[in-house]
């Protein structure tokens, strides 16, 4: 039992990270009655605009973190981004404050050395051959051990940001500096890893709950430079690999515990099923879920939070989503063709109400259905390309 937000029995929710997503599951909450707080590196982002308060500040700052959840104390911290204070929320966690889904799970995924380790090493699961390096040297024998193609990452960045597929030695500088700038933390480390031959990529999003573990159907998505354009569900896989993808998000999930939504990634080769990332939150190419299921991925990740039982997750109908991204920095913009895009027949848009765009920055989003996903895809694909952006002086 908990009173009405901005009251004294209020249950409070407090966002790490204030984007598209976040924003989702700020609307979620408040439809269950919880009263909702939002923080990010940035003035006016999309859940700020939802949300109860906000507060903007360094995200890496765990002093400034802190005194904002000592003010607020509230009831859950969700982290919405990679780039937090996790140190911070190991420490808030050991104080008695509830850390979605973990601190640990936080900490670990914040960066692609923690997972990867624990998934491969510690869990002896399936992945891609890599190497990690803190130099330009370093990364040089690691290409040579590994062999080109190879794909370079920052340990820690987000929506693809300084990812690259190196494909020889004269490329090596270029993809580190790129790696340099993408990354998102203050001391920065790569990871490398050998080039993988898939025949797809999938989002196996996992919820543990009160009611045990759900999964829901496998999400299909293609990306470029590491950030997806495109998605849709059901992506079609066979008996066998649905189990072994499973079987996969059950271990390192299980391994990771806590309440609430994760989103799983994971390569389909002709060899099997190979792990490659998981996020301790909802995941982008999951919006899908708002057109396609009965509870999206955001409904999903609040009602675990909230200990709330989780029902069977069930599928309406295929569809997919598809991006419009910007292709430069700008203060002054304005977002055209929404009407043309909902013309598209079985067709949402979500704009998402970012401040300013940046190169590559997703701004919005085509949502689609049809009897097959084939055709969700092409009707999304229709429709983003109505929107547009009208950059101003």
């Amino acid at each position: 039992m908990y009173g009405s937000p901005l009251t004294t029995n209020a249950r409070k929710l407090l966002l790490l990270g204030a984007g598209e997503l976040g924003k989702e599951v700020a609307l979620e909450a408040q439809r269950l009655g919880v009263e909702t707080i939002a923080v990010d590196r940035y003035d006016n982002a999309p859940a700020m605009q939802v949300a109860h308060r906000g507060y903007t500040t360094d995200m890496l700052d765990g002093e400034a973190i802190r005194r904002i959840i000592e003010r607020e104390r509230p009831d859950y911290i969700v982290p919405e981004i990679e780039a937090i204070a996790t140190e911070t929320l190991l420490e808030l966690e050991r104080e008695g404050h509830t850390v979605i889904p973990t601190a640990r799970a936080a900490r670990l995924t914040m960066d692609r050395e923690g997972i990867r380790r624990l998934a491969a090493e510690t869990l002896g699961l399936p992945t891609a051959p890599y190497r990690f390096a803190d130099t330009l040297d370093e990364l040089r024998g690691a290409s040579a051990e590994l062999g080109f193609p190879c794909v370079i990452k920052p340990i820690m960045s987000s929506s693809g940001k300084g990812q690259s597929v190196c494909r020889s030695e004269a490329e090596l500088e270029a993809s580190w500096n790129y790696a340099m700038e993408g990354g998102r933390a203050k001391k920065q480390r790569i990871i490398v890893e050998g080039f993988v031959t898939f025949e797809s990529e999938i989002t196996l999003l996992t919820v543990r709950s009160v009611s045990g573990t759900s999964f829901c159907p496998p999400i299909g998505h293609v990306q470029k430079d590491g950030d997806y354009i495109e998605s849709w569900q059901p992506h079609e896989m066979t008996e066998r690999q649905i189990a072994e993808a499973e079987r996969i998000a059950l271990r390192i999930t299980d391994e990771l515990g806590g309440y609430g939504i994760y989103g799983v990634e994971l390569f389909l080769t002709k060899d099997g099923v190979l792990f490659s990332e998981v996020s301790p939150r909802p995941h982008d190419t999951g919006m899908v879920t708002m057109a396609t299921q009965d509870l999206s991925e955001f409904a999903l990740h609040v009602r675990a939070i909230l200990g709330f039982p989780i029902p069977t997750i069930r599928l309406l109908s295929p569809g997919a989503s598809h991006t419009l991204k910007a292709d430069r920095e700008s203060a002054s913009f304005r977002i055209g063709g929404v009407g043309e895009a909902l013309s598209v027949p079985n067709t949402q848009v979500r704009v998402f109400g970012k401040p300013e765009t940046k190169v590559g920055r997703r701004m919005a989003v085509a949502l689609s259905t049809a009897p097959d996903a084939e055709r969700a895809r092409e009707a999304a694909r229709m429709a983003a390309e109505s929107l547009f952006i009208e950059y101003g002086e």
